[in-house]
């Protein structure tokens, strides 16, 4: 719903301070029949999918487990809108069913930091990126709420001007207007910190652990590779983050886990090797320590509202 609204407030507010109807949009779904947020505040699409012809952009939103009612039909569809013309793009979980179209294939492609695990699980061939916004033409693709507004803010801009796209963030209070190359904010473990405000050693050190959720990397060599002291990196570490560095590698593994349990159909052992360890057994007691349930408890639990069996429930 934030992105759905992300996108048409700034184009009904420029068109409103221009005078003109300079944007028009309509929600589409698949079947026609009306859409429940994940809010469950319910939408009345205008079209269907098979309706939705002679348009300059086409965004999907959803959730990362979302599928189409009849995926061969709408996939088609969306084939379609592409081959002639359409410029189509995903935001936010969006980016999975797109990417399940064969659309996003040879594109980079912007995902949310919170998807990332699970997107590279499912599509390991394709370019992955923490940008904002990826315009990899013809497609978009955004990671989240507030770059849907940004987007639409330099959509303004280019149709009606630098003016019109300032005042329209204005009315909004939107103070910092991002593009294409700005990455993404992700927090560290204390909330008044993003990992873009972490001292040079202690950031090196967060992004090496990133690239290696996988391939557990100790803290020794971790240390020796960003050019410090073991206890300097330690002490610089909890410093900055309130952590230790094993206590929020363990963290980041357990967040990527999280995502595979959430947002993908990996069975819990492939899960396990997926973010470092050889058994399951220490993934289940270090994910209960995270969030106080097993893997298995947490995706029977969102699976009661989400899908059955494992198995989306439709809701594109």
């Amino acid at each position: 719903m934030a992105c759905l609204t992300s996108m048409i407030e700034p184009l009904r507010a420029a068109n409103e301070i221009a005078g003109c109807t300079a944007f028009k949009w309509r929600i589409v779904s698949e079947t026609g029949a009306r859409v429940a947020s994940s809010a469950q505040v319910v939408f009345d699409p205008d079209v269907t999918l098979a309706e939705a012809g002679d348009i300059d952009y086409l965004f999907l939103l959803s959730s990362p487990a979302a599928n189409f009612s009849d995926r061969k039909s709408a996939e088609g569809q969306l084939r379609r809108l592409a081959r002639h013309g359409t410029a189509v793009g995903g935001v936010s979980g969006g980016v999975f069913p797109l990417a399940r179209t064969g659309l996003l294939d040879g594109h980079d492609v912007s995902v949310h930091w919170c998807y990332a695990a699970a997107f590279t699980q499912e599509f390991p061939e394709l370019r992955m990126r923490d940008d904002v916004i990826v315009f990899d033409h013809p497609r978009y693709t955004v990671s989240g709420a507030a770059a849907s507004f940004d987007l639409m803010l330099s959509f303004i801009e280019e149709r009606l001007g630098a003016e019109v796209a300032t005042e329209v963030a204005c009315w909004f209070q939107h103070p910092v207007v991002r593009g294409r190359g700005v990455r993404q904010k992700t927090p560290t473990l204390r909330r008044d910190s993003t990992a873009d405000l972490l001292p040079a050693p202690v950031a090196r050190a967060v992004d090496i652990l990133n690239r290696h959720v996988s391939e557990p990397i100790a803290v020794e060599d971790l240390a020796e590779t960003v050019g410090v002291s073991s206890r300097q990196l330690e002490r610089q570490f909890k410093k900055a983050t309130g952590q230790s560095p094993s206590r929020y590698y363990r963290m980041l593994r357990m967040k990527a886990a999280r995502q595979l349990v959430l947002y993908s159909r990996e069975p819990i052992p492939r899960i396990a090797a997926a973010v470092g360890y050889e058994t399951v057994a220490p993934l289940v007691r270090h994910y209960r320590d995270e969030f106080g349930l097993n893997p298995a408890e947490d995706r029977e639990k969102i699976n009661r509202f989400r899908v059955e069996d494992n198995r989306p429930v439709p809701s594109a």
